[in-house]
């Protein structure tokens, strides 16, 4: 199930919340809400990117199953990052007002705009980010954010793809990997053709485990 959100702020930001199917409740399908929610991060919204995603859409599913919910939102209007991280940021707002634990997710354009809204966020459960590039602007930085997420203690989990030749994610994965945050490789594109559903399970089966324990 699937409900539009319009997000707090001062920019048009709407979004999808996709519900996971309540444990018990009636016949009617009354049941108790999810408590654990992911918020997903659109890729680079000049160049066709939305909430509707492919990989996007492939990791509600894989949250959804497991009985988490997800909120996939699009920008607002384009500000060079700085107003999209804003964006990011109302929706994880949004999100910690209604729920007891909030992760996040993001794919390309997306997932540099994740590891940064992370960053100043201390309370999420964990941030994957799906093929990052290095930096969007000076202050948006995801090698930089790395360093932050370490000394806030968020668990933070870089997928990437080998062939990829659009984003910069070397400077990432280096610097996850001398920092000792898990990275995983994928052999790929940028774009994960046909990967989806791997891509999906793998960010569920990182963020899952961090958003159902409650210590």
């Amino acid at each position: 199930m699937s409900d539009t959100v319009l997000i707090p702020g001062g920019r048009d930001v709407r979004a999808s919340l996709d519900t996971a199917a309540s444990d018990g409740g009636d016949a009617a399908g009354n049941g108790s809400r999810a408590d654990t929610v992911v918020v997903a991060c659109p890729p680079h919204p000049q160049q066709r990117g939305h909430r509707g995603d492919e990989r996007l859409t492939a990791v509600s599913d894989a949250l959804t199953d497991r009985g988490i919910d997800c909120l996939r939102f699009d920008y607002g209007d384009w500000d060079e990052g700085y107003g999209e991280s804003t964006d990011a940021d109302n929706a994880v707002g949004w999100a910690v007002d209604r729920y007891e634990r909030v992760g996040l997710f993001g794919f390309s354009f997306g997932a540099t705009i994740a590891l940064v809204t992370a960053a100043s966020r201390p309370g999420l459960a964990g941030v994957c980010a799906l093929a990052p590039t290095a930096r969007l602007s000076p202050d948006v930085d995801a090698v930089a954010a790395l360093d932050d997420l370490v000394d806030l203690g968020v668990a933070t989990r870089i997928l990437y793809a080998t062939r990829d030749s659009t984003a910069d994610w070397e400077p990432v994965v280096e610097r996850a990997e001398e920092l000792g945050i898990e990275t995983e490789a994928f052999e790929s594109d940028h774009f994960f053709v046909g990967r989806a559903g791997d891509v999906g399970e793998a960010v569920a089966s990182f963020l899952g485990p961090r958003l159902r324990d409650s210590s």
